[in-house]
C-alpha cells in the first residue's frame, strides 16, 4: 500500500499514536514508534516473499480458506449465505429488484478488466460496451434488464482469458439458470483465474528476480538491521557456537580457524537444530522451513543407512546381491521409519517392528535362493542391533552420521560449479539420495552466503581474530 508506506517511513505521523512514554516511571527503555514498527514488518514482510519467490521455483499463491469447522470458517459461511439470500429475495419479488446485481455486474467488470493485458484493447471495447454500467441502470429502470445475456458475455470472456486448467469450471457455468447461482459461482471462477493470473505474472517475474536478488536481500536486512541493532545477536552466537566446535575437533591441527570451515560447521549443525532452541540465526530464518524438512530427511538417511549396513554385515554378499532385494528391503525401511523419528518413544517402536520386518525380508530372499535360513543366534543379534539404532550414541547410528555430515561439508567446500563428491563406500547404497539432499542443501547455503557474507565477516574476524592477535586472512583449514 504505497500511502501506509509513505506514512511509515516517515516521523511518527500526528494522526499515529506513539507506543513510548517519554515520561516513563518505570525507567524502561521507549519502545519504537507505531509507525517504524509498521515499516519494519512491512520490510521483513518484502524480503520473505521476495525470498520465497526466488528460492521456491514451485511458489505460488493459493486462495485463502479458513480452516474447516472454525469459528472463521462458519461465520464466513453464514454472511456468504445471508448476502446470496438477500440477493435471491431481490431478484424474485414482483417487480424484481436489481440494485445488489447491478452492484455485482460493475465488480465483475472490474475484476474482468484486471485480468486483460495491454494487448486486449479489442476485447477492453466489448467489455466497455457491453458492461455500459450507465446504460445497464437505463435498462433496470426500464424492467428491459437481461442478466442471463450479460452473464453469456461474461462467460465467454472468461472462456478467452483463463487458463486451460480452468476450462471445465468455466464450461460448467453456461449449465446453470438460476442467476443467483450463477453469479456466485462466476464470481468462484474469477477469483481462481486472478490467482491463475498473480502466478503467471511471479513465474514471469522470477528470472528478473534472481538478477535482483543478492543486492534486493541484502538491501532489505540491513534496513532492518539499521532499525533493530540487536538483529545479528543469534547468528552471531550461532556463528561463535561453530567456532568451538571446530576448534575442539581441530584441537590437534596447527594453525589458525579458517573462516570457511567455521561457516561450513555452522551451516551443517542447522540440520540438527533442537528445536526447543529459540535463538535461531536471524540470517537463515527465511530458509528454516526448508533446512527443517533436510534436516528429517538426513536423520531418516541417516537411520535407513544404519539399518542397510546392519543387514548386509549379518547376511552376507549372497543375499544383498540378490535381483530386487536391496529395493524392496529399502522400501519396507522407509516406509516403516517415515515419521517415526520426530519423537523417541515412536522410533523405538518403530524400529522394533523394523527388525521382525528385515528378518522376514532375509529369510524369504534365502528361501527363494534355495540357501540354508539367517541361524538364530545371528537373528536375534540383527534384531537387537536395529531396535538399538533409537540411542543417540549408538556406535552403528554415530558412525553412519558422520560420514553423511562429512559428505555434506565436502558438498559445501567444492561450491554450486564443482561436481559433488563421491559418497563413501558405506553410504553406497544411499548415495542417489545423498547426493538429491547435498545438492538442495548446498544451493541453500551457496545464496544464503553470497547475500549475507558480508554481515558474517566482522564477525568471523571478531572470533577467529580477536583485538591483539595479528589476521592472517588465510583459510588454513
Amino acid at each position: 500500500m504505497p500511502n501506509q508506506r509513505e506514512e511509515a517511513a516517515g516521523d511518527s505521523p500526528a494522526d499515529l499514536p506513539r507506543l513510548e512514554k517519554l515520561d516513563s516511571p518505570t525507567g524502561s527503555p521507549p519502545t519504537a514508534s507505531l509507525s517504524s514498527l509498521m515499516e519494519l514488518q512491512n520490510c521483513v514482510s518484502n524480503l520473505s516473499l521476495a525470498h520465497e519467490i526466488v528460492v521456491n521455483g514451485d511458489f505460488c499463491l493459493k486462495p485463502r480458506s479458513p480452516p474447516t469447522d472454525s469459528l472463521e470458517d462458519r461465520v464466513t459461511a453464514i454472511v456468504h449465505r445471508a448476502f446470496w439470500d438477500s440477493l435471491q429475495e431481490q431478484l424474485s419479488s414482483d417487480p424484481p429488484n436489481y440494485d445488489h446485481a447491478v452492484v455485482l455486474l460493475q465488480e465483475v467488470k472490474t475484476m474482468l478488466g484486471s485480468l486483460l493485458l495491454p494487448a486486449h484493447v479489442r476485447l477492453r471495447s466489448q467489455l466497455d460496451e457491453v458492461l455500459d454500467m450507465e446504460l445497464i441502470r437505463q435498462e433496470v429502470d426500464h424492467g428491459a434488464l437481461d442478466l442471463h445475456r450479460l452473464a453469456g458475455f461474461v462467460i465467454n470472456t472468461m472462456a478467452s482469458l483463463c487458463a486451460p486448467v480452468r476450462d471445465p469450471e468455466v464450461r460448467a457455468l453456461r449449465d446453470l439458470k438460476d442467476p443467483v447461482e450463477l453469479l456466485r459461482e462466476i464470481f468462484h471462477v474469477l477469483g481462481l483465474m486472478k490467482t491463475d493470473m498473480v502466478n503467471f505474472t511471479l513465474q514471469s517475474l522470477r528470472p528478473h528476480l534472481l538478477q535482483q536478488a543478492v543486492q534486493y536481500e541484502r538491501a532489505k536486512f540491513q534496513q532492518i538491521l539499521d532499525q533493530q541493532p540487536a538483529s545479528l545477536d543469534s547468528t552471531a552466537a550461532w556463528l561463535q557456537a561453530a567456532a568451538s566446535e571446530e576448534e575442539e575437533e581441530s584441537s590437534d591441527s596447527p594453525g589458525p580457524l579458517g573462516a570457511t570451515a567455521v561457516l561450513n560447521r555452522a551451516y551443517t549443525r542447522l540440520l540438527r537444530w533442537d528445536p526447543r532452541d529459540q535463538k535461531y540465526p536471524e540470517t537463515v530464518l527465511m530458509d528454516r522451513a526448508r533446512l527443517d524438512a533436510l534436516g528429517r530427511r538426513l536423520q531418516l538417511l541417516v537411520l535407513e543407512a544404519s539399518v542397510l549396513l546392519l543387514t548386509s554385515a549379518q547376511c552376507g554378499p549372497t543375499v544383498f546381491s540378490l535381483q530386487g532385494f536391496v529395493g524392496k528391503l529399502r522400501q519396507c525401511v522407509t516406509a516403516l521409519l517415515e515419521g517415526g523419528h520426530t519423537r523417541e518413544a515412536d522410533l523405538k517402536g518403530a524400529l522394533l517392528g523394523l527388525g521382525e520386518t528385515v528378518l522376514q525380508q532375509v529369510t524369504e530372499a534365502a528361501s527363494r535362493q534355495g540357501g540354508a535360513a539367517l541361524p538364530q543366534e545371528n537373528q536375534d543379534l540383527l534384531r537387537g542391533q536395529i531396535s538399538d539404532l533409537w540411542k543417540h550414541n549408538n556406535p552403528v547410528r554415530t558412525l553412519t552420521g558422520e560420514r553423511v555430515q562429512g559428505f555434506l561439508k565436502a558438498t559445501l567446500q567444492g561450491g554450486p560449479a564443482k561436481r559433488s563428491p563421491e559418497p563413501p563406500a558405506s553410504l553406497r547404497l544411499v548415495s542417489a539420495e545423498l547426493a538429491e539432499l547435498g545438492t538442495a542443501f548446498g544451493r541453500i547455503v551457496h545464496f544464503n552466503r553470497t547475500v549475507f557474507g558480508p554481515f558474517y565477516a566482522p564477525i568471523l574476524r571478531k572470533l577467529l581474530f580477536p583485538p591483539g592477535e595479528a589476521e592472517t586472512g588465510e583459510d588454513s583449514r
